[in-house]
């Protein structure tokens, strides 16, 4: 059987985007999830870079896959190709993945590429905060793109300790929405 799977570790897991007919908690190996991404789109701006999950290589990412239906392959990939490709800081790999029910499958994943500008490589608990408080881009605000996905990730039970140390802290540097 050729099934398509689409891999997430962030945005994708709460807000996929496409149509999916089954959505399974996932488990990628040799990848782990980080911030290191600066973002001059969807969370902040070439100015004032916000900071966005990547897939960067050791260790590994519980996460979400969604199985999408063969007919709707072609334009689940062109979503994405738009979405995850808009700097091309990712690049598209196929990797195998555990699903929770035991099934291994081959996913599509985004990983981002240590050579791009825009990687920004290992930060610490303060440089991301920094960064994610105050940043924003077309999708809006960072903290509460970071904010989001700590929810999901507490909502499937994945404790991602670094990610909530940085939300911690940015939360305590944010400057609130105006009334």
């Amino acid at each position: 059987m050729n099934e398509f799977w689409v891999f997430g570790y962030g945005s994708l897991m709460w807000n996929p985007g496409f149509e999916f007919e089954e959505r399974q908690p996932a488990h990628l190996f040799g990848f782990r999830r980080v911030l290191c991404v600066r973002s001059w789109v969807h969370r902040g701006t070439q100015e004032k870079p916000g900071l966005v999950l990547g897939l960067d290589r050791g260790g590994s990412c519980r996460g979400v896959a969604f199985r999408v239906a063969p007919e709707k392959r072609d334009p689940v990939l062109a979503y994405l190709r738009e979405r995850e490709l808009v700097t091309h800081v990712y690049k598209e790999r196929t990797l195998p993945a555990a699903l929770a029910d035991g099934r291994r499958i081959a996913t599509l994943a985004y990983i981002c590429d240590r050579d791009h500008h825009q990687f920004a490589g290992s930060l610490s608990v303060e440089e991301a905060a920094s960064t994610i408080s105050t940043a924003v881009g077309k999708s809006g605000r960072n903290i509460d793109y970071v904010r989001n996905t700590l929810e999901h990730l507490r909502e499937m039970g994945i404790r991602d300790h670094w990610l909530e140390d940085v939300g911690r802290t940015a939360e305590s540097l944010a400057t609130p929405l105006s009334a």
